[in-house]
């Protein structure tokens, strides 16, 4: 593996690590805020963050102008706000690792979805989708075949992550990536911040309780570990990048069990390592065409 490769992927694995860890942050943060309140806050901070990279780095000139720009990034924050604001409220109902396999199910969602547009899919990915839901059936399901509330909003959030990651793949190629990402960072801050206003109860001294959580969430698993993904995918392809970042999972896990001491019962630890499974296994025919 030549250092360029070598580099691509510690940079995506330090991301699986931040996204993984900042499901703690989202948890802990919650204890403070109600989910509109701190989805502003994180990606306000997420696109100011990203604002000097945006300013400084050059980049090759996109295909899209600026307001084609506006306009792509207002439908991905539109579909990128309520991904986010679904798992906001899920991580309230259940545990940051469980929150963490359920959302990375989007792996597989994906091609599924792109059925829709007349994208083809393997019998990988069918195998893949298989296992996933065995596992999420193990993970999540209860007597009476009853999904836990929490785990149904992640899951929900799972599939429209998957329709902002489908929107995205569509744009990408003619778009400048890290404008089009502050973009929707900020579009999301402003209906996050507009719908705080109108349905919760925004109090200042509660968002400063929950600012770390907040600081970690925005800069670290918005803002920094975004552009490492972007900087990192110019070497590494898409679908081994895809099999790295779906080890945010197992760090989501790690870490609820480290800070937050969550346990998982032998049955959910199972449907992780199958949903894990599902994720890879959905991905292996496109790994071996990269």
């Amino acid at each position: 593996m030549n250092k360029i490769a070598l580099r691509a992927d510690a940079l995506l694995l330090i991301a699986a690590v931040i996204w993984g860890t900042g499901f703690v942050a989202q948890r802990l943060g919650m204890r403070h805020v109600e989910p509109l309140t701190f989805t502003a806050a994180r990606f306000a901070l997420g696109a100011i963050v990203l604002l000097p990279i945006i300013l400084c780095v050059r980049r090759r000139p996109p295909v899209l102008n600026a307001s084609q720009h506006l306009i792509w990034a207002a439908g991905a924050g539109a579909v990128l706000f309520v991904a986010a604001l679904l798992q906001q409220i899920g991580i309230v109902h259940t545990t940051a690792g469980k929150a963490g396999f359920i959302t990375g199910l989007y792996v597989v969602f994906v091609p599924l979805l792109g059925l829709a547009v007349g994208q083809r899919t393997s019998s990988a990915t069918w195998a893949g989708a298989i296992l996933a839901a065995l596992g999420l059936y193990l993970l999540s399901v209860q007597s009476g075949f009853r999904i836990e509330r929490g785990d149904a909003f992640v899951l929900a959030c799972a599939v429209v992550w998957a329709v902002h990651v489908l929107i995205i793949g569509a744009v990408s190629p003619r778009a400048d990536a890290l404008k089009l990402a502050g973009l929707q960072f900020a579009i999301v801050a402003v209906l996050a911040g507009i719908a705080a206003a109108l349905f919760e109860d925004v109090d200042l001294s509660r968002v400063r309780q929950a600012g770390g959580a907040i600081l970690y969430s925005g800069v670290l698993s918005v803002g920094v570990a975004f552009t490492l993904q972007v900087v990192a995918q110019r070497d590494a392809p898409p679908a081994h990048a895809a099999i790295l970042l779906s080890l945010e999972a197992v760090c989501a896990a790690l870490a609820g069990w480290l800070v937050l001491h969550e346990h998982m019962a032998l049955r959910e630890i199972i449907g992780c390592a199958v949903m894990l499974t599902g994720m890879l296994v959905s991905q292996t025919r496109r790994a071996r065409r990269a």
